[in-house]
């Protein structure tokens, strides 16, 4: 199971992301408390190694604006959390996530149809579209249109419920933000924490 964390807004969190073995970091471009300018994330970017993937998260934002942060923070993955549609994902130059609310009137088979890498599926209901720090019923995603080596699991996640995660549902990959955060701010303990769990259920998968 891969593990993103996102959110990150400074060197300082970015390298303790990095040195925890995360595969991928997110910056926030849409509004947020934890957004970020494509300045900050170019620098941020330019302080990381080659080995950590970076995802740039967008709600309705311009193909212009979205390939200057592609081109100056090298992103690696653009996450869709708009209304944007299958053509405008295939015209951008980097691998597409695309976030759904698991409260989304679109069936789980139109979300798997989405011309995207990866499906986020989150708590959403929040003023930014995601990012509630909550926790939704997981047994929602046991139908099978869902593609699990596609699935990203967002919403409320942390070191407590990591495994739960793993043994519930089973995606591809997590999402945390608030999990990985102490008083609102990146916490490398809590980020230390958080992969202590998922090597333990790496580990025993590859038993």
């Amino acid at each position: 199971m891969k593990v993103k964390i996102c959110g990150v807004q400074t060197v300082e969190a970015a390298k303790a992301v990095e040195d925890s073995g995360a595969d991928m970091i997110g910056f926030l471009f849409a509004d947020s408390r934890r957004r970020v300018t494509v300045g900050e994330a170019e620098k941020i970017a330019g302080a990381l190694g080659p080995g950590i993937r970076k995802a740039g998260v967008f709600v309705n934002a311009g193909k212009d604006e979205i390939d200057e942060a592609i081109r100056r923070a090298g992103l690696d993955y653009v996450q869709l959390h708009g209304d944007e549609d299958g053509d405008f994902a295939r015209s951008l130059d980097a691998r597409i996530i695309k976030a759904f609310s698991h409260a989304s009137p679109c069936t789980y088979r139109e979300m798997f149809s989405f011309p995207a890498d990866f499906i986020l599926i989150d708590s959403g209901s929040s003023d930014y579209r995601g990012g509630t720090g909550r926790v939704f019923d997981w047994s929602a995603l046991e139908h099978p249109d869902i593609d699990k080596e596609r699935l990203i699991l967002a919403g409320g996640l942390n070191a407590g419920n990591i495994r739960a995660a793993c043994s519930r549902v089973g995606p591809h990959a997590v999402d945390l933000s608030s999990g990985a955060e102490t008083d609102g701010a990146k916490d490398p303990e809590k980020i230390k924490d958080i992969m202590n769990e998922v090597r333990s259920v790496n580990d025993g998968e590859n038993l």
